[in-house]
């Protein structure tokens, strides 16, 4: 029989304010970077004012923003064998996550649009053989996983339908030491899967862009845009920009053709905001920015450019020396500058 003091216990229970973002200081972005020998993880606002720093104990690649909660998951550099469920408002470790035995980590994750399910990049460790994992939120335990349909899944992203888009990279690698294992015959491909984690579509490259791997992912209105890295011969110029509406192929987008060696065949970030896609090379120094349809705009230079996300109807993007910046189609203009090497993305709280 239920005491009159467990009943008043859940009453209040129930009655309690559910923390939100606005308890954190209401972040705009959550981006990895590295202060002196720290690793770290921050939460900026749309000026690039540091809100708070949380220690991570090995380099981040990137996080996963929970839609409602104060909750970032930071995902080791890949292939990595630890996520952090981080409390955004006291800075503590709210859950530590372990892939299972003979799995790694592969640097993304994301949130379903309810925030009940985390979803993680994966691979099988011997093989490279992708994997999605899945957690459930309250305690973060795994109750399953799914088959990204591909080898070395990266990017993960859920579109406004609950449906869910795999970057698979297609490459293989040695599970220790990252060694490039199958790049004569490597097969990247786009994933699109039900919200059950039914395979419902698959999108390959054309056979002579078979070693471009596809890394990285963002929405568009109709699907997703994509930054991929060339494992091939250096000397051929190759489109690094796609964009695929399920149940058509993909698009290849060139840049303009003095600028076709800028990137140095490296895409790191992609992000769309005002019509645009924007595309950053840390390997070239540049964020190139595209129109909507794939038609090249413009090519902005600074050194160790990486993270690029939506800013109103440009974009900010960081870059390894600290500094954050806004890039329109007019101009790079510098935002702030802190005391940190960034790493690879800038993550949007609340997409």
């Amino acid at each position: 029989m239920a005491t009159r003091r467990g009943f008043l216990a859940g009453l209040a229970a129930l009655t309690l304010p559910v923390p939100s973002w606005a308890d954190a200081g209401s972040p705009d972005y959550l981006a990895a970077g590295k202060t002196g020998d720290s690793f770290v993880l921050y939460g900026l606002d749309g000026a690039g004012k540091s809100l708070f720093s949380l220690p991570l104990p090995a380099r981040g690649h990137a996080a996963a923003a929970h839609p409602t909660r104060p909750l970032a998951v930071a995902f080791a550099r890949r292939p990595g064998t630890f996520a952090l469920v981080l409390d955004c408002r006291t800075g503590e470790i709210a859950h530590r996550l372990a892939p299972p035995e003979g799995r790694q980590f592969n640097g993304h994750g994301a949130f379903s649009e309810d925030g009940s399910l985390l979803m993680t990049s994966e691979v099988v460790a011997e093989g490279s053989a992708g994997r999605v994992g899945l957690w459930e939120t309250r305690g973060f335990t795994r109750i399953g996983e799914w088959d990204s349909h591909g080898i070395g899944p990266h990017d993960i992203k859920r579109l406004a339908d609950g449906r869910i888009v795999i970057a698979n990279g297609g490459i293989q690698t040695d599970p220790g030491d990252r060694t490039k294992l199958n790049l004569p015959d490597m097969r990247p491909n786009l994933a699109l899967l039900s919200a059950d984690g039914a395979l419902l579509d698959l999108a390959e490259l054309p056979e002579d862009l078979h070693q471009n791997s596809i890394r990285h992912l963002a929405l568009t209105g109709t699907g997703v845009a994509f930054a991929m890295q060339w494992e091939g011969d250096a000397a051929d110029p190759v489109p690094l920009l796609g964009l695929w509406s399920p149940g058509t192929a993909p698009i290849l987008c060139q840049a303009a053709e003095d600028e076709m060696f800028t990137m140095q065949g490296y895409a790191g970030s992609i992000a769309c905001a005002g019509g645009m896609v924007a595309l950053t090379s840390p390997k070239g120094g540049a964020v190139m920015l595209f129109a909507e349809d794939g038609s090249y705009l413009v090519t902005h230079r600074r050194a160790d450019l990486a993270g690029v996300a939506p800013l109103g109807d440009g974009f900010m993007a960081s870059d390894g020396a600290g500094g954050l910046w806004r890039a329109d189609q007019d101009a790079l203009t510098p935002l702030a500058q802190e005391a940190v090497a960034w790493d690879n993305h800038l993550v949007p709280v609340g997409v």
